[in-house]
């Protein structure tokens, strides 16, 4: 299957997976299979034992990290061409502590522990939905905007975030569907936070 029909991103939501991809090794020869490759030359480029990188490469194969492309058989050698399951990787914040996607034990909605938490239950939720539209064969309804801005003052941002939430509800009550009727529900996430770029000038 050609790469531009496969998933761009995929979440790794099992631990032992994410375990098998976390030595230095295992995460090189990954960046070096985003491109086909055959564990020869791979064991060239990374100047490794084939040996040795033939056992990483059945661990991340097993692991469902890597694909099979093709096989080919060259003056008398088995060569198996593999490449990396998707283009990138992310790992399911929720292996990372029982607490994510618990927003309800965060009653503040200000605090970045609240915003943390509601972006990793995001990337689950996203995952698991985009995994079921592919098997369906639909298309994921999804939307992103993303901006930068600068506020002189903290009242200056609280008056902005109270303006956008009641232009956002506006908007829900103008094009949201009426009461009594069926609509595909949605969730919608407005985040702020500051760059990481320092502060704007």
């Amino acid at each position: 299957m050609p790469r531009a029909e496969q998933p761009r991103v995929r979440v790794l939501d099992d631990a032992a997976s994410v375990g098998r991809a976390l030595s230095p090794v295992r995460r090189e020869i990954l960046e070096h299979l985003a491109e086909p490759d055959s564990a020869a030359g791979l064991a060239a480029r990374l100047r490794l034992p084939r040996q040795k990188v033939n056992y990483h490469l059945r661990v991340l194969e097993k692991a469902g990290l890597l694909e099979l492309v093709e096989e080919r058989q060259k003056r008398g050698f088995h060569a198996r061409i593999l490449r990396t399951s998707a283009n990138a990787f992310v790992v399911d914040p929720s292996l990372l502590g029982a607490w994510i996607g618990n927003v309800e034990a965060l009653p503040d909605r200000f605090s970045s522990a609240y915003l943390i938490t509601t972006g990793a239950r995001l990337v689950k939720d996203v995952a698991t939905l985009r995994e079921e539209a592919d098997r369906a064969g639909k298309k994921l309804l999804t939307a992103t905007l993303e901006t930068e801005a600068s506020f002189e003052t903290p009242g200056k941002f609280d008056a902005f975030t109270r303006e956008l939430a009641d232009e956002i509800a506006r908007l829900t009550r103008k094009h949201g569907a009426r009461r009594g009727r069926k609509g595909r529900r949605v969730r919608l996430l407005v985040a702020a936070h500051p760059t990481t770029r320092g502060k704007a000038k």
